[in-house]
C-alpha cells in the first residue's frame, strides 16, 4: 500500500487544506490516541509546534482527537523539533507531536510523530496509523477542539539537557545567531549567553508569518554580513523548527552539514571517540567531503534523501555521526534526531577544544561544483521505463569520468524530478544537468 498522507517527514500540507484539514487532523490524533493506548501504561502525548500561526488551531484539533481515544496531550509550546524528541524520551510520554513544516513557508505546516524511544514512527506504524485516519476522517458534524496550556517546564528541562552536554564556557566568543523566526528564537540564545557568549541575533521577533522568511538556514547572507560585520568569531542559521543548522565563520563562508561532520568526524577519530570510522550522509552529499574523509581513513556510507534515513543507517552501521549536507546533522551519543542547536554546540566544542577557527577548521574541505535543477513532472515514471533519459544521463557520466556524479530522483512530496550534477567546473556541471533536464521535459513535462 502507498502511503497517501506520511512523507519521509510527516504528514505535511498547506494548513487548512487536506490532509492538514480540521477533519483530518482530528482523525490523526484519534488514531494517534488509540495508538499510544495500546503501546503505553500512561497514555500520554506530548505536542510541540515552531511559531506559525496554525500552529495552535492544529494542536487544538488534534488534542481533541486524542482525548476522544482517552489520551492525555501536554503542550510543551513553542519548541523544536528535538526538543520534543528529548522530552518524548526521557518523560513518561508514550509519544511525541511536533507541529511544523520546518523550512517552509508560514502557510505550511505538518505534523511529526515520535516513538517513546525518541526515534520517528518506522514505516510500518505510520502506514497502520494511515489506514486508522482514513477510516477515522469525518467532518461531517463539525470538528472539536481541546484547547491546551503551556507547560512551561518542559521547554527548560530540554535547555537544561543541552546545557549539560555544552562545553564548560563559551566566554570570550563573539557569535551571531539566526533563529529563523522559528521554535529556536528564545532558547538558542538563552543557552548561547548562558554559557558565556556575546550573542548578537537575527530573526527572533516571530510574528507566526515571518517563520524562514528572508532569513534562517535557508537564507544565509545576512548572517554572512553580520558576522564579517561585527567581527564574530562563527554565526548560526537555523530553520523554522531547528532540527537544522548551517554555519558562517568569521571571513563569511558557509558551513553546511558535511563541513560540520567533516570537522565532528575528524576531531571524535583524533580524540579516540568516532568508534567505527564511518560516516553516514546522503547521495546529496559533495564528492569533496567523501574524499575529505577518505583523506582521514573514514568512510562514507549513503542513505537515500531524509535524516529518517540517514539514522537507519546510522543504527546499522554503528556510526555515531551522521547528517545532511542541507545542516540536519545526528549525534547519535546524544540525540535520535537532527539537533541545529545542539550541532552550533558540537561546533563550539571543536573551537574551544582545539583553540582553532572555523576557517581552519574547514580546511581541506574543496567542494565540488554542484548544480540542481528541479524539474516539474505531470507523472513520476522509473528511469527504466525512459531509455532516452537513461541514455543522456550515462553519456553525462562518461564525459565525468569519475570524477564527477549524476543524481537524478523523483521528489516525494512534489510533482518533481530532481538533477543533480556535479563535477570539477560549474561550467560543465551546468551543461550536464540542463542535457539531462530537457531529455525528462521531454519525457514527462
Amino acid at each position: 500500500m502507498a502511503r497517501q498522507l506520511f512523507g519521509t517527514d510527516g504528514i505535511r500540507g498547506v494548513a487548512g487544506e487536506y490532509p492538514l484539514d480540521a477533519a483530518t487532523v482530528f482523525a490523526v490524533g484519534s488514531a494517534l490516541g488509540h495508538w499510544v493506548r495500546e503501546h503505553g501504561e500512561s497514555p500520554e502525548v506530548v505536542i510541540g509546534m515552531d511559531t506559525r500561526e496554525s500552529g495552535p488551531r492544529i494542536a487544538a484539533q488534534l488534542a481533541a482527537g486524542l482525548v476522544e481515544q482517552g489520551a492525555r496531550p501536554t503542550l510543551a509550546g513553542n519548541i523544536t523539533t528535538p526538543g520534543i524528541a528529548y522530552l518524548t524520551r526521557k518523560d513518561s510520554f508514550v509519544a511525541g507531536v511536533m507541529i511544523s513544516a520546518s523550512h517552509n513557508p508560514y502557510r505550511d505546516n505538518g505534523i511529526k510523530v515520535f516513538g517513546h524511544s525518541g526515534f520517528k514512527l518506522p514505516d510500518e506504524v505510520e502506514l497502520e496509523l494511515e489506514r486508522t485516519i482514513l477510516a477515522r476522517r469525518d467532518g461531517s458534524n463539525g470538528v472539536p477542539e481541546h484547547p491546551l496550556i503551556v507547560e512551561p517546564s518542559l521547554d527548560n528541562r530540554y535547555l537544561e539537557y543541552l546545557a549539560q552536554i555544552a562545553p564548560n564556557s563559551l566566554a570570550g566568543l563573539k557569535l551571531v545567531v539566526d533563529c529563523g523566526n522559528g521554535a529556536s528564537h528564545e532558547l538558542a540564545p538563552i543557552l548561547l549567553r548562558r554559557l558565556g557568549a556575546m550573542v548578537e541575533t537575527i530573526g527572533c521577533e516571530p510574528d507566526g508569518r515571518n517563520i524562514n522568511l528572508g532569513c534562517g538556514a535557508l537564507h544565509v547572507d545576512k548572517l554572512q554580513e553580520q558576522v564579517k560585520a561585527v567581527g564574530a568569531d562563527a554565526g548560526f542559521a537555523f530553520d523554522g523548527d531547528a532540527d537544522r543548522c548551517i554555519g558562517v565563520a568569521s571571513d563569511g563562508s558557509i558551513v553546511d552539514g558535511d563541513a560540520v561532520l567533516l570537522i565532528a568526524a575528524r576531531h571524535l577519530l583524533r580524540k579516540g571517540q568516532l568508534g567505527e570510522p564511518v560516516v553516514v550522509s546522503t547521495v546529496m552529499s559533495n564528492l569533496g567531503f567523501e574524499k575529505a574523509l577518505q583523506a582521514e581513513g573514514i568512510k562514507l556510507l549513503r542513505a537515500p534523501v531524509g535524516d529518517k534515513y540517514v539514522l537507519e543507517e546510522m543504527i546499522r552501521s554503528g556510526a555515531k555521526i551522521g547528517g545532511e549536507q542541507s545542516g540536519h546533522v545526528i549525534f547519535l551519543d546524544h540525540a535520535t534526531t537532527g539537533d541545529g542547536i545542539l550541532t552550533a554546540l558540537q561546533v563550539l566544542r571543536v573551537m574551544v577544544e582545539t583553540g582553532e577557527p572555523l576557517t581552519e577548521l574547514k580546511a581541506g574541505f574543496v567542494s565540488y561544483p554542484q548544480v540542481l535543477i528541479n524539474v516539474r513532472v505531470k507523472h513520476k515514471k522509473p528511469l527504466k521505463e525512459m531509455p532516452a533519459v537513461e541514455a543522456v544521463i550515462a553519456q553525462a557520466e562518461t564525459e565525468l569520468a569519475g570524477d564527477g556524479r549524476v543524481l537524478v530522483r523523483f521528489s516525494g512530496t512534489e510533482p518533481l524530478a530532481r538533477v543533480m550534477v556535479e563535477g570539477p567546473t560549474q561550467e560543465k556541471v551546468e551543461e550536464l544537468a540542463s542535457r539531462i533536464a530537457a531529455a525528462i521535459r521531454a519525457e514527462l513535462a
